[in-house]
């Protein structure tokens, strides 16, 4: 450690540390436009200028210079004041007076930096330069005059997104930042560089003019468009969502948001249900909520608990969840599903089915095998992450799957399940010799026949290679559902002598209650079956449903959600649903006294208290412990009966895998975008 006094405050810093990270320490607050704590140093903008004794005598760029112990360092002498000044007035000679038009205004850091530690005047009167603005595609806003050539967006695409689209071109006043030939910028992170803008050159495309930052009311919430659980502000006026930007939190997302969920939002304002439906004579006409009660009440009488089923879908909360489970207990019903996608997920452990190493904990494996997954395109922030620590280390990383560039360089090992009985034994050996090797299993792997097989398998692999220790946890499930895992720890799914998913759809059941469930072929479903939706948008559930319950979307309530490693989040309420639309568990509640069968709970605190009593993990909210492998004995399955048949990716689009960004005008453009740009293989 380095002792080193900051304007008479003695601070000690790691050795290594630059002197702004020393000055940050000392509670000093130091200007800066290119330097950002997760990007490289590149030195660029010269604004965080100090003065350092018995160094040169001459203002020093703080995010460059490192620390020595007894160093003496001054942020705001005359020398330091002038040197900024002067680099303020520098910046400002090429910039435009865009300020009461400009998309950053009031968000700006220039702008504020400007106020802070600028001149009240300027010498400069020559013409400004113009430069040409650069189409990046449907999410990112450009105006390249703006520029000041800090390059964060180029060091974080290629760095953090592992995509190097940008550059720059040319040298000094002739300097241009841009894609060298026009294309759109093919990350699904490419949105973060808006926040990393200090100016007003790259913004938002989708929300250009919409509003400034004083209008907008800011709730605290979860992205459920992903598994990871990203935190997440949402920006409201009124009844309208109008923007969504990251919340830092170091455990699951860093400051990182993917683009859908970012840019998704104007489909929370389409094809929504905002109102009940009967369907009547074939058709479906609008209908009071006593009426859409009394229709499915009717078809429920005299019905038998093994004739009635519910399917819940991957976006729901776990209060909406639980009070469906206790609905259908109330029934006699325990035909439940919340596996879409027929994944052969093991619910008898909570380390069957979650991400046991945490998100947090890539940044310790030293070599991980990725089986039937594309994190990139099933979790960009937890992809982000893996690419992070193969940057710092180097480590190896196989893959078994479909080939793609998934940002980082990959080992090849095969493209089926099969290969984990006869996995590459230099790989495998790789596996053996790390300290903490990881194994991460995608749904692709899980949502075929032989998933259970694929399962079991993985789990004896991780065991054998060591990855089973009381210390570290090495086997993972990453999951694309939002809701997936809160369903497993509510039991969300059939028993042994109950029905699955399939058997309800086969004609099992003669009245399906669809939470939100969307995401499977809806043609499967028996003609004589009646289907009750309840759910947000018109998506396929709704077409085929014979009552329609108008709920709420994600960001028009209160919700628990629990993201893939285990992590128990909740999201608040930051507009309300439209038109006659309620919150979910309400809408059960309500219906439960209309037949007799009233849940035990009025208010969400008391059903957030059934939750915990329910599964204990829900009273454990933000926090997650690390868990080693206590128990190494193996989920249910053969792991020697696999198939030889290729994994298929779980996802086909990334940009329309829900019902809000299917309604989403922004993620049908991306689609358009990207559709004839595939991923290239960047497998060795």
């Amino acid at each position: 450690m380095a002792k080193v006094t900051v304007d008479g405050i003695e601070v000690e810093v790691p050795n290594g540390s630059s002197v702004l990270q020393a000055c940050e320490a000392a509670g000093k607050e130091i200007p800066r436009f290119c330097y950002h704590d997760r990007l490289s140093i590149a030195g660029n903008c010269r604004m965080c200028l100090v003065e350092i004794e018995k160094a040169p005598p001459k203002p020093i760029s703080s995010c460059t210079y490192p620390v020595a112990d007894g160093m003496v360092v001054h942020t705001d002498s005359p020398m330091v004041r002038n040197g900024r000044r002067g680099v303020m007035e520098f910046l400002l000679i090429n910039h435009p007076l865009d300020c009461p038009i400009c998309d950053q205004g009031g968000e700006c850091d220039l702008q504020d930096q400007a106020m802070g530690y600028g001149m009240d005047h300027s010498r400069y009167a020559e013409n400004k330069r113009a430069v040409k603005d650069k189409n990046l595609g449907p999410l990112v806003k450009t105006v390249m005059t703006r520029c000041i050539h800090c390059t964060r967006c180029i060091r974080f695409i290629a760095e953090v997104a592992g995509v190097p689209d940008l550059g720059a071109t040319s040298r000094g006043e002739h300097m241009e930042v841009g894609t060298y030939v026009e294309k759109a910028l093919g990350s699904e992170l490419s949105g973060n560089i808006i926040d990393l803008c200090p100016v007003g050159a790259l913004t938002s495309k989708p929300y250009a003019f919409v509003a400034r930052p004083w209008e907008l009311t800011k709730i605290d919430s979860i992205d459920v468009l992903d598994a990871v659980g990203t935190n997440i502000r949402v920006d409201a006026r009124g009844p309208e969502v109008l923007r969504i930007l990251p919340r830092t939190n170091e455990d699951v997302n860093e400051e990182w948001l993917a683009d859908k969920s970012r840019f998704a939002l104007d489909g929370l304002r389409r094809r929504r249900l905002d109102r009940p439906w009967v369907r009547r004579d074939g058709k479906l006409i609008e209908a009071s909520w006593s009426e859409a009660f009394a229709a499915i009440a009717e078809k429920l009488h005299g019905l038998t608990g093994d004739r009635i089923g519910a399917i819940a879908g991957d976006l729901c909360d776990a209060e909406s969840m639980l009070a469906l489970k206790e609905l259908m207990a109330s029934l006699g019903s325990a035909n439940l599903d919340c596996r879409q996608d027929g994944a052969h997920l093991n619910a008898s452990r909570r380390d069957f089915y979650t991400f046991n190493t945490t998100i947090a904990g890539i940044e310790e494996a030293d070599a991980i095998l990725l089986i039937g997954t594309n994190p990139r395109r099933e979790a960009p922030v937890l992809n982000a992450r893996i690419r992070k620590r193969w940057l710092n280390g180097n480590i190896p990383i196989g893959l078994i799957g479909t080939e793609t560039d998934v940002t980082y360089r990959v080992q090849q090992l095969g493209h089926g399940p099969v290969v984990l009985n006869a996995l590459n034994e230099a790989f495998a050996g790789k596996l053996r010799n790390a300290k903490k090797p990881m194994i991460i299993v995608g749904q692709a792997a899980l949502a075929r026949p032989d998933g259970a097989a694929v399962l079991a398998a993985a789990w004896r692999l991780a065991a054998s290679v060591g990855a089973l220790t009381a210390e570290w946890h090495g086997f993972n499930v990453l999951h694309t559902a939002a809701a997936r895992v809160g369903a497993l720890d509510l039991g969300f799914v059939p028993g042994a002598n109950d029905k699955s998913m399939a058997q309800m759809l086969d004609g099992g059941v003669d009245v399906l209650w669809l939470l939100g469930a969307d995401e499977f072929d809806t043609a499967r479903i028996g003609d004589r079956t009646f289907v009750v939706y309840q759910g947000h948008h018109g998506d396929a559930g709704a077409a085929r449903a014979d009552v329609i319950l108008p709920g709420a979307a994600y960001t028009e309530k209160p919700g628990t959600y629990v993201n893939t490693e285990g992590r128990v989040q909740r999201g608040l309420l930051a507009v309300y649903p439209p038109g006659d639309a309620r919150e979910d568990w309400k809408i059960l509640r309500a219906f439960s006294e209309v037949i007799g069968h009233t849940l035990p709970y009025d208010t969400i605190d008391a059903l957030r208290k059934r939750l915990e009593l329910v599964n204990p993990v829900f009273a454990r909210i933000g926090f997650l412990p690390r868990f080693g492998a206590t128990d190494q004995a193996g989920p249910a399955g053969d792991p020697v009966a696999l198939s030889d048949t290729p994994f298929v990716p779980a996802i086909a689009d990334y940009y329309q895998t829900d019902p809000v960004s299917r309604a989403s005008p922004t993620m049908a453009a991306c689609t358009a975008t990207f559709a004839t740009t595939p991923l290239v293989a960047a497998a060795e």
